[in-house]
């Protein structure tokens, strides 16, 4: 019988492999669905201030001891009833959209390009919600884009099959008094302390006080100022779910309220209602501490697909 000579160095035949009895299930999300879900929640965190911060503003306002204090805190929550009643913005500075895509690591997006999703949806948002534009295209010739892009997308991957979309328009009334300090490793908790309560200090009234404030320490530069803008994301009075961060959180509120800024910068006990901090692995030679402030709005919403 002849047979046919397999070619030199030519692997052998093998079988297909048996079935293993798993079954790879991927989920398909659509680029419209996050297009509208982007467009939605850019309209409804500019105009509906979120639960957790209005009911700070209330415990904020029965709790102080100024007159002036109390009277400001009044009228940010009557200008949160108005803008809810007739559904207008909560501020003139609608925001640089900021987007946090949480992708799950078995959900497949078609459709379309998702940079291209969002920022559609970004564009009919600001354009349906009659909100300001405020975004130029090159940072020195400062042309305006007209409709709000390109949105600031911080992508993760995550296990799962979902996608959880997170939009926090970002005024630079608060986003220019933000910082990014690289300190010492021997500088130590006091020094991130001094950090973060003398980025505040030097704000002032500038951000809208009374402020929520973004910490993030660890990383890299940008990613500690990542972790800063996310950790935004956490609710009022929710607290860290380390014991240890959750004491320098309170300490860290405790000495910003003493820096009698005070609701609009007119003094009071009430600088800040919230302090978030995000911690994270470092290089032994670095210690970047990120501080983004954030007004007493702190827009943002959050969908899960």
């Amino acid at each position: 019988m002849v047979t046919k000579r397999r070619k030199k160095n030519a692997s052998p035949p093998s079988n297909p492999p048996a079935h293993t009895g798993f079954r790879i299930s991927m989920r398909e999300i659509t680029c419209d669905e996050i297009s509208r879900a982007v467009s939605e929640m850019c309209v409804e965190a500019n105009c509906l201030i979120a639960p957790d911060i209005r009911a700070a503003l209330e415990k904020a306002r029965d709790s102080e001891s100024s007159v002036v204090a109390v009277e400001v805190l009044a009228t940010i929550l009557k200008n949160a009833e108005i803008a809810e009643e007739k559904h207008l913005p909560l501020c003139q500075d609608t925001g640089m959209a900021v987007v946090f895509l949480d992708v799950g690591q078995d959900v497949r997006i078609v459709g379309g390009n998702v940079r291209e999703a969002v920022d559609a949806g970004v564009a009919r948002g600001y354009k349906e919600g009659y909100l300001r534009k405020s975004v130029v295209a090159d940072p020195v010739d400062r042309r305006n884009t007209q409709d709000n892009t390109p949105a600031i997308i911080h992508y993760e991957l995550v296990p799962g099959n979902r996608l959880t979309v997170s939009v926090a328009p970002k005024g630079f009334g608060s986003e220019n008094m933000s910082a990014v300090h690289m300190l010492k490793p021997s500088q130590g908790l006091e020094g991130i302390v001094e950090a973060v309560v003398g980025t505040v200090a030097r704000a002032g009234p500038n951000p809208c006080p009374p402020v929520i404030v973004g910490v993030g320490v660890g990383g890299t530069m940008e990613r500690a100022a990542v972790l800063a803008k996310r950790a935004l994301l956490r609710p009022v009075g929710e607290p860290n779910p380390d014991p240890f961060w959750a004491g320098v959180e309170n300490d860290l509120l405790a000495r910003i309220n003493r820096l009698d800024i005070g609701p609009a910068g007119f003094g009071g006990r009430t600088s800040a209602l919230a302090v978030s901090v995000l911690p994270s692995a470092t290089h032994i030679a670095g210690l970047p501490v990120a501080v983004n402030i954030s007004c007493h709005v702190t827009r943002h919403r959050t969908r899960i697909l």
